[in-house]
Order: structure tokens, then sequence, then C-alpha cells
């Protein structure tokens, strides 16, 4: 549409210009002839003769003088200053101009008129002498121009036409070109499940914005594919890891429900077991609970958290721990005291490093476990490092996953729930962080935090 109102435009303003164009040529012609008329009038003089003796009024209205300028297309014709005809050309016949009155003196001027037998008529009048009133006009026939003009309206019209179908076939054409492949990618987004978040669009050929749409769209179904096999993971690992307390909680009910009366043993071990394991149950609830609230982050207060007081609390109670299995617990911090600041919530950061603290403690036998807190660039760096086993690579790489455990660890004898370097990923990304571990060449894992500082932040 704004593409055919341009065409139209366009016609609309050669139109205008040629008319322009040809009024322009009709007026050159006949003040072409005014002007020699004015000559000849002042080379006689106003009182002074014209051809054969007679003043110029008499004999400029002889007919065969007038007719001297005429031609078929140009009248003539000489007015007194009652606007009574002196004389006119010959082609005139009966007809004649539209009388004007005595007019001052004044410039030639020119007027439209639609005379019967003449047709449309550019007439030009000029005074000729102020004292009489004798005047002179002169017409131009318009009907040549009008009808070139209408020749050219009707050519721009059709013009105008024909642009705009070619303009909307072309349109329609490249319009349908261009859906085209948005209809295919709407198809396939159709066909697309919950159970079928495997299946791809595929158009990595295609370099124009709809394959560009194409890979976003099949980036995110890989997300949501990842997303969905986590859930289902997290699902069947939470189902795992909930089953064996339930199970032997329900195994020791019904052995008090049997031999509590009988047997006093039976009943205190019982007991036990079905304290422990809702112990570990619940232990497994609030894990979860607290995994979901630091993956989410929305509602978490914030605040300006000096990190050294954090990891103080963290180191002290933890240090019993380390007492029991005769391990050295050390904190050494290399910023000022009550430094670095870090924006976020103090029991998330320190539910983080005790979980990072208690898990050095619970896989090291002997040695010593380090915590050291430093800042540069707008970061806090906290590094946890102990003397244990240490981690192999694969493990290293899945260690943060929800449930993980490795082989050492999946002996129920080792305590937890698998979910306490899940908690630590999640607080460390809430708190806009990173958290990362190595095996350290001489042995045993170090763990690496890195969080934005207040300064930073703002």
């Amino acid at each position: 549409m704004l593409l055919v109102g341009a065409i139209a435009i366009v016609a609309v303003v050669l139109t205008v210009q040629l008319r322009a164009i040809l009024l322009g040529a009709a007026q050159q012609r006949i003040e072409s002839i005014g002007n020699d008329i004015v000559e000849q009038v002042d080379r006689s003089g106003v009182t002074g003769t014209f051809g054969e003796g007679f003043q110029f009024d008499q004999t400029l209205a002889l007919q065969e003088n007038l007719d001297h300028w005429a031609s078929p297309t140009t009248y003539l014709e000489m007015d007194n200053a009652s606007g009574y005809p002196l004389g006119k050309s010959s082609n005139m016949g009966g007809e004649r101009f539209t009388p004007t009155p005595l007019l001052p003196p004044q410039p030639p001027f020119y007027t439209d008129e639609n005379i019967p037998e003449l047709g449309h008529v550019l007439v030009r009048t000029q005074i000729l002498d102020v004292r009489s009133g004798i005047m002179i006009k002169i017409g131009e026939s318009l009907a040549i121009y009008d009808s070139t003009l209408a020749r050219v309206r009707t050519l721009l019209a059709i013009v105008v036409v024909v642009a705009a179908g070619v303009v909307a076939a072309g349109s329609y054409a490249l319009a349908s070109r261009a859906l085209e492949p948005i209809d295919r990618l709407i198809a396939a987004m159709r066909e697309i499940r919950s159970d079928q978040l495997d299946s791809r669009v595929g158009w990595s050929d295609r370099a124009d914005e709809i394959g560009e749409l194409a890979r976003t769209f099949d980036a995110m179904l890989e997300r949501l594919e990842a997303g969905f096999s986590r859930e289902r993971q997290f699902i069947s690992d939470a189902s795992h890891e909930l089953k064996t307390p339930l199970t032997i909680i329900n195994a020791n009910a019904q052995m008090l429900e049997r031999w509590a009366d009988r047997d006093p043993q039976v009943r205190a071990d019982s007991l036990r077991a079905i304290r422990d394991e809702s112990a570990a149950l619940a232990q497994i609830v609030n894990g979860m609970l607290l995994l979901a609230k630091a993956e989410s982050g929305d509602g978490i207060p914030r605040e300006p958290v000096a990190l050294d007081a954090i990891l103080a609390d963290a180191v002290r109670s933890g240090r019993p721990r380390a007492e029991a299995k005769s391990l050295e617990l050390n904190f050494v911090s290399q910023a000022a005291a009550g430094q670095p600041l870090v924006y976020g919530d103090a029991n998330l950061l320190r539910q983080l490093f005790t979980n990072l603290i208690d898990n050095a403690i619970k896989f090291t036998d002997r040695g010593h476990v380090d915590v050291r807190l430093s800042a540069r660039n707008g970061t806090a760096e906290v590094d946890v490092v102990d003397t244990g086993t240490g981690i192999d690579a694969e493990s290293l790489e899945r260690i943060f996953d929800r449930f993980y455990r490795t082989d050492k660890s999946r002996d129920r004898a080792v305590p937890g729930t698998g979910l306490g370097l899940a908690i630590v990923r999640s607080i460390t990304r809430v708190h806009e962080g990173s958290v990362r571990a190595s095996r350290r060449p001489e042995g045993g894992t170090a763990f690496h935090v890195s969080l934005p500082t207040l300064t930073s932040i703002s």
C-alpha cells in the first residue's frame, strides 16, 4: 500500500507539473504576440499613424491586421473602454471574449474562458492606451493542451493500476515465500509435546532470521529437555533416598507391634532405628526444601553481610566434629576485619560454608581442613581445602548434582543426603557467584567459591 501510494503521489505530481508546463507554453505563445503588438504600437505612437495613415486603434482593429497574428488556435480581439469590440480576428466568427470593464493601469493578466464555439481558451488582456481605455485581448485555445493532459492522466492512471497489480502480486508472492517457512516452523512446534522434547526443527542450514529463530527454538528445547530430565532424575533419586528410611521405619514398626511387649531389647532397638531413620528422613526433606528455596531465589532477604564473620561461625560450628576425628580445622583471613561485604542472605551463606566444611570433615580421616578467605578485584574468594582421599575425575563433574554420591559416600556408614553440594551450588548461583572443585596433587580436595562483593555489585 505504501508503494502504491508513492506511485499515485508521483503520478499526481507529474500531472500537476505537466499542466503547469502546458499552461506555461500557452502563456508564452500569447505573451509573445502581445509583446509584438505593443512594440508595433510604440513605434507608431499614440497620435501617429499606423499602416495607411489611420490612428493605431483604427488600423490595428482591422480584421486583416488582427489576422496577421491569429492562427487556428490563436484569437485576437480589440475592445474599447466600454468593453465593446472594435475588431476581432476572422477565426472567432460570431463569438467574442467576455467583456472587461475599464481597469486602472496594470500589467497584463490572464483568465480562463469557456466559449461555446471556441472551447476552453486562455485569454491575455492588456491595456494599450490608458487615456482611451483601448485594450487588446489575445486568446489561445487550450483544447490541444487539455487533450494532451487528459491522455497523460489516462496513461498515468493505467500505470498506477498496473503498478498496483504488479506490486500486490509481488507482495503476495514475497509474503507467501517469507511466511512459508514460518508456517512450517509453527507446524513443527505444534508437533512437539512434553513427551517428545527430543525432537528438533533442525534448520541449521538457513542463515536468515528464520534459521536463527529455528536454532533458538532448538536451543530452548534442549534446555527444556535437560530441565525435564533433571526433574525426572530428581524424582527418581528422591524416591530412592526416601524409600530406604521409610522401609526401615515400617519394618521396625512391625517389629514393635509383634515383639515390643515380649522383648525389651527388640523394643529399644526398634525405637532407636525409627528415631534415627526419622531424623535422616527429616534431614532429606529439609535439604530438599532448602534446595528449592536456594534455587528459586524468590523472597530471599538480602542485606550487606560480612563474610569473615559468616566463615568464623561456620568454622566454629564445625570444630567439634573435626576434633571428634582428631582433625585440625583452621581459618585464615587475608582481608581486613569486617570485610569483604557481600550482599545476600546471612543464613544461606552460613549454610553454604557449613556444608563445604562438613563435607571436607566427612571425607578426611586424618590431617587438617583449611578455610581461607581473600578479596581481590571486587570478588570475595573462599577456599575449603582438605587432606582427605580426594575425588576422582569422573565424580568431580557430578558432585554438585542432587542426590549424587561418590562410591565411598554411598556407604550408609557415611552420613549424608546427597544434597549438600547441590545446595552449595544453588546458594552460590542465587548470590551471583560460582563454585568449583578440584583434586589436589598432594591428595585431598579443594573447593573454591567466588562471590561478588558489595562494591562490585553497586
